[in-house]
């Protein structure tokens, strides 16, 4: 399939800015693959879609503040840094806006969140051919201690505001967030209310949780021509004997699985599709590039945002609605068609879709 296949337009004004005033009263549109039927509903009303029995898988990664502000040690130019992921101990690959300023063995000198010397400086190691360097931190016996104090919460680029307001410090996470790693919200979860987890579980649905920690390409458009030349990012996620068990009881009783995200949906069937269908105890990285056609041996229902145009997710997306060599493609992008035109707000703070 070509990538030009899954482009759509979107309405700038529907990029959400914002999350709604509370978590649990954003939008859910549901789609129900077998009939083509969408129903228009809001998130606090997902328990009307459950069943006693159903296993909700959701991805507890915590979001880490891994945008970084420092300055040249020698011009006193100004850089931007995203961490991407720790090698070592005070080792990171991070993105760096200017680029062509940060070649190796350059000097950053970091300041803290209100723009003061923090004492904390890194050198630039290597640059690999995506154009990511490799930094070396010093000052700190372990960087990574030093984030709360030292960056900001990594907003995705379409989040077009000049700064960071307050309330994104806790409405970019989950309420379930344990493991700090992901450097972009599971943003699936971020619907989700202590108060309405109480509720699904008091409906006999299983709750477990697997660990993924979600890198930025999750939300990158792919750049080749042909899906099949597009090589995808890896993440490193863990699931635990509880939740592999969990899962394979639904599976194995004819119960339900349904998976909180993409995310959740990447790790479980990476691990099904090498295991005969059966989730395992499991600590490594994937790059599974899930599109039409793809065979799914896990989960049964998915939940998640409305996707950026050309984007890995909306593949993904497209590719569980529907078997068969083009997917759900069509069905899936009717339904964004239809959000669009009922004025859905669209990616990380936007509304939500259920795809049963």
């Amino acid at each position: 399939m070509r990538t030009a296949d899954f482009d759509f337009d979107l309405p700038p004004e529907l990029i959400a800015q914002h999350p709604a005033p509370r978590r649990d009263e954003s939008r859910l549109l549901v789609l129900h693959r077998k009939s083509g039927r969408i129903e228009h509903k809001r998130f606090r009303e997902l328990p009307d879609f459950l069943r006693a029995g159903d296993a909700l898988v959701l991805n507890n990664s915590r979001v880490i503040r891994a945008r970084l502000r420092g300055h040249n040690a020698r011009t006193g130019g100004r850089f931007e840094v995203l961490l991407l992921e720790e090698t070592a101990l005070n080792e990171w690959w991070a993105m760096v806006r200017p680029g062509r300023s940060a070649r190796p063995g350059a000097q950053i000198v970091f300041c803290d969140a209100e723009g003061k010397p923090a004492g904390i400086r890194a050198g630039v190691v290597e640059a690999n051919d995506q154009g990511h360097r490799r930094f070396r931190f010093s000052g700190t016996p372990d960087v990574r201690r030093e984030l709360d104090r030292l960056g900001e919460v990594p907003l995705p680029p379409y989040i077009g505001r000049q700064r960071q307001l307050p309330e994104d410090a806790e409405r970019y996470q989950t309420v379930y967030a344990e493991g700090a790693g992901s450097v972009a919200a599971p943003t699936a979860g971020l619907h989700f209310t202590r108060d309405l987890l109480a509720k699904i579980r008091a409906l006999r649905v299983e709750t477990c949780f697997i660990t993924l920690h979600v890198g930025p390409g999750t939300f990158m458009p792919v750049k080749t021509e042909n899906l099949a030349e597009h090589k995808m990012h890896e993440e490193r996620f863990e699931i635990s004997e509880t939740a592999a068990r969990t899962v394979n009881g639904a599976r194995d009783s004819g119960r339900r699985v349904i998976a909180v995200g993409t995310t959740t949906l990447r790790a479980l069937e990476a691990v099904a599709a090498r295991n005969r269908g059966i989730v395992a105890k499991t600590v490594e990285k994937t790059g599974i590039f899930i599109h039409p056609p793809h065979p799914f041996h896990i989960v049964d229902a998915l939940l998640t945002n409305f996707h950026l145009p050309r984007s890995t997710l909306l593949m993904l997306a497209s590719a569980f609605a529907a078997p068969g060599e083009t997917g759900g493609r069509e069905l899936v992008l009717r339904a964004y068609a239809e959000a669009i035109r009922e004025r859905y707000r669209f990616y990380s703070y936007g509304d939500a879709m259920l795809i049963l």
